[in-house]
């Protein structure tokens, strides 16, 4: 007579159990202590000072004497006045100049970078150096190149007219398109370059064979191996479009008039030349709403939320 065998194991208490407890699923994930000292460094200096500014955006304050409650009469203000209208849409032209600008040179340099190509390193590193440098000091260098009197349009004007290209609206966001170019779209080829190294060779040599060329291969290969990197590079580029400062601060002063002062440079003179620390906190907190919605909106258009990786919490 023979014995029956036992019943095989339920394979799905065995998942269960191996969920539960120390298996693959959680393997190396660090607890929640690990995000303890990041959370409260992101509290105190980001979570709080926004509370902060929200609250002043409902008062008047000149900096020196005590807050005084004025409700919504600082955002009333702000959407009667056409400055503040006219800077938030300099702010979102700026931006999406900059990211049509960049964002195709940053992957051709990133992929290129990317190569075993002859002397690459080199150039690559002499490309990186406007990174180094601070967008004070960037700004200030190509004022001095770009002055109307003694720098190089004063002595080309076959090529740049009267030499002052900080006229007109045009030439004068022309300039801040091409010197944030200059400096930022080596931080975007660096993304870039990182996320092309990280492609499967192997995927390419199956092109190879099936007769794709260059074109092809990165069109078909590479382009959709950077997705997750394009999404987080243009994000970086919305947020630092509509915080620009510096580079109008030390350029164009806002000029010619009113036609290069965005919503950044709008809150400075807000704050330090009119002394109006509520309606600048408006503005403050009005930026942070729309770059944050503009975020958002590229993470759902994109599909970004949706995606996992294998690796994800390790």
């Amino acid at each position: 007579m023979t014995r029956n065998a036992p019943p095989p194991a339920d394979s799905g208490a065995v998942r269960s159990a191996g969920s539960s407890g120390n298996g693959s699923s959680g393997a190396g994930r660090p607890g929640f202590l690990w995000a303890v000292p990041a959370a409260v460094f992101f509290g105190l200096f980001a979570i709080v000072p926004l509370i902060m500014v929200a609250v002043l955006s409902f008062a008047s304050w000149d900096g020196l004497s005590d807050p005084e409650f004025t409700g919504l009469d600082n955002w009333r203000t702000l959407l009667d006045d056409p400055v503040m209208i006219k800077s938030l849409w300099l702010s979102v032209l700026l931006t999406v100049l900059g990211v049509a600008v960049q964002t195709p040179l940053s992957i051709l340099l990133g992929v290129w970078a990317a190569g075993h190509q002859r002397n690459r390193a080199v150039l690559s590193a002499i490309y990186f150096v406007p990174l180094l440098l601070s967008i004070a000091a960037v700004s200030v260098l190509w004022r001095a190149v770009l002055d109307p009197n003694l720098g190089v349009p004063a002595h080309a004007t076959w090529l740049f007219g009267d030499g002052n290209l900080f006229g007109t609206q045009a030439t004068a966001i022309g300039v801040l398109v091409f010197v944030s170019t200059w400096q930022f779209t080596p931080l975007h080829t660096l993304i870039y370059q990182g996320a092309a190294r990280a492609v499967p060779p192997v995927l390419y040599q199956a092109a190879q064979i099936d007769g794709a060329g260059r074109v092809r291969q990165f069109f078909h290969i590479t382009l959709p191996q950077l997705r997750n990197s394009i999404i987080t590079s243009v994000i970086l580029m919305v947020v630092g479009g509509l915080t620009t400062f510096d580079t109008v601060l030390i350029l164009t002063q806002g000029g010619p008039g009113s036609d290069t002062t965005i919503s950044a440079y709008y809150m400075y003179q807000k704050a330090f030349k009119s002394f109006d620390y509520g309606a600048a906190s408006a503005i403050a907190l009005l930026l942070v709403l729309v770059s944050t919605v503009i975020s958002l909106i590229v993470v759902r258009l994109s599909g970004y939320d949706k995606m996992r990786s294998t690796m994800e919490g390790l």
